[in-house]
C-alpha cells in the first residue's frame, strides 16, 4: 500500500468521516486535478474494503474500515466541519497535533478539537446551533473543572511550565463568557481567529496560554 494510501487511512480514523473534496484537497492538492486523482485512488481503497463510502452526500463521503457510523448519521455535517477547521489551520501551518472529539473522566468538558498550532496548545469548540446562556455556562464550567482536576498538567505534550490551551468558540452567536481562569476567543471561523491576532500585531504564539494555578474553586 502507497505511503499516501495509509495517510488517507489514518485521516480517516482521526476525523470518523471525509468528504471526497476534503480529501482531495489534503492529499492530492498539489497535482494538477486533485478531484480526478482522488477519485481514482478512493474507488480502488473503497473496492479493496481499505475504506468504506456513503453515497447519502454529494460529493461521496468517506469512512474507515468497519466504521459503525449510520451512512446517513445526522452528525456527519459535524464531523466534515471539523476537517474544515483543520483545512482552515493548515493555510497558515500545518498542526503538531490534531485530535477530534477529546475526552476526559466524567463531568469535565469533552473538547469537539485539542490541537497544537504554531507551538500553542488549543481547545476548540464549533458551536453552529445557538444555545442558552444557561447552556453556555455549564460548558464553561466544566472547562474549569478540568483547569483545576490536575488531568491537563499531566498531558504529554506539557513543558515545564504547565499551562492550559486557549478555547477557541467558533460561533456566529457571541456569549457572555466570564472565567476567572480561562482564555476564550469567540471567532466566526479559524480564518476570523488568525484576523484578530494579526489586528492585534502579535503572533499566537506570543501570548502564553495561563499558567495553571493550584487555586480551588
Amino acid at each position: 500500500m502507497m505511503k499516501r494510501d495509509l495517510a488517507i487511512i489514518k485521516d480517516l480514523e482521526r476525523f470518523r468521516v471525509m468528504s471526497r473534496n476534503d480529501i482531495a484537497d489534503i492529499h492530492f492538492g498539489h497535482l494538477k486535478n486533485p478531484i480526478t486523482n482522488a477519485n481514482i485512488v478512493l474507488k480502488r481503497l473503497a473496492r479493496d474494503g481499505q475504506i468504506e463510502v456513503g453515497t447519502d452526500f454529494r460529493p461521496y463521503v468517506y469512512f474507515p474500515h468497519g466504521s459503525k457510523m449510520k451512512r446517513n448519521s445526522t452528525k456527519i455535517p459535524h464531523y466534515l466541519e471539523l476537517v474544515n477547521v483543520y483545512k482552515q489551520l493548515k493555510k497558515y501551518a500545518e498542526p503538531k497535533v490534531f485530535t477530534v472529539e477529546v475526552r476526559y473522566e466524567k463531568g469535565l468538558c469533552e473538547p469537539d478539537i485539542f490541537t497544537i498550532f504554531k507551538g500553542t496548545p488549543f481547545y476548540i469548540e464549533l458551536q453552529r446551533n445557538t444555545y442558552s446562556q444557561a447552556v453556555m455556562d455549564k460548558k464553561i464550567k466544566r472547562y474549569e473543572s478540568l483547569y483545576y482536576s490536575g488531568t491537563i498538567e499531566k498531558e504529554p505534550w506539557q513543558k515545564a511550565r504547565k499551562v492550559f490551551p486557549y478555547i477557541i468558540m467558533i460561533s456566529d452567536t457571541r456569549y457572555e463568557i466570564k472565567s476567572d481562569v480561562l482564555r476564550v476567543f469567540q471567532v466566526p471561523s479559524i480564518h476570523d481567529f488568525m484576523r484578530s491576532v494579526a489586528g492585534e500585531k502579535r503572533e499566537v504564539r506570543r501570548e502564553q496560554p495561563r499558567v495553571i494555578s493550584k487555586r480551588l474553586v
